[in-house]
């Protein structure tokens, strides 16, 4: 499996990196947290733009990618809307959608795009297409907030990520029981094992899920979610009990 480094972060080996949202639906909020978050040493700030209250001008959503940047000129920057249908605050058009995703990648003030696998193949690799040609790497993703799929779905999930040129693939997925945690964390060690060309992340959620969160260096997800001033899915936890237990498991494996 290759690593993917951007900036001074190498992706896809040693201690899982850590990412946490921001979640501040104003601008005066955002910028008051982006402080709180980035005391929290995280190696990924993920802005969550589908709670901002502004969203839907594209404008303001630029001005605020460029406030960010200034207050985060070496953290590493994941733009994120996520959609309704998985699980986001806010309803908009597949069209609007798109037009958002190239609007904050053509600032070339964020480091990372979420882009949601489920949507129209050419829209998806066009989005791909226009991140690459503007330094920006890609999150694709999937979220499934009411059951954990087959191990066989979720591979095939992320090897249809490759696919279409993510460079980080994503499945987050909701147990039921700890036998649906055991498909999970089965599925990412196969996948690690058979089938990655590149980092991916996997996690089951809530407090069943918690484990996955944890053990990454062990099944083999690049990267895992803290919470900073707010958690943006269920079974996030505090950075530095996140952070104390990655690193308890990595000296120790």
């Amino acid at each position: 499996m290759q690593t993917i480094t951007i900036k001074n972060v190498k992706i896809g080996e040693g201690v899982p990196k850590i990412i946490v949202p921001l979640m501040g639906t104003t601008q005066e909020e955002l910028l008051q947290e982006v402080e709180t978050v980035k005391s929290l040493e995280p190696d990924i700030i993920e802005w969550r733009v589908d709670v901002y209250e502004h969203v839907e001008s594209l404008n303001s959503v630029s001005e605020m990618i460029s406030k960010l940047r200034k207050a985060l000129p070496s953290t590493l920057l994941l733009f994120t809307f996520r959609s309704h249908k998985e699980g986001g605050n806010k309803e908009i058009t597949d069209q609007y959608y798109f037009e958002l995703l190239h609007t904050a990648i053509r600032t070339k003030n964020i480091d990372l795009v979420d882009v949601e696998l489920f949507y129209e193949e050419s829209d998806v690799k066009a989005t791909v297409k226009v991140a690459e040609e503007n330094g920006v790497y890609v999150i694709m993703c999937n979220h499934d907030f009411h059951k954990t799929p087959a191990k066989e779905e979720i591979i095939y999930r992320l090897r249809k990520m490759q696919e279409y040129g993510a460079h980080i693939p994503k499945i987050a997925v909701m147990p039921q029981s700890v036998d649906d945690l055991l498909v999970l964390l089965d599925a990412t060690h196969t996948m690690k094992t058979k089938y990655a060309d590149r980092p991916f992340i996997t996690m089951s959620m809530s407090g069943t899920g918690l484990v996955s969160r944890l053990t990454g260096a062990v099944f083999g997800s690049a990267c895992t979610f803290g919470a900073g001033k707010e958690a943006s899915a269920p079974g996030q936890i505090p950075v530095s009990q996140l952070r104390s237990v990655l690193e308890t498991i990595d000296q120790n494996i």
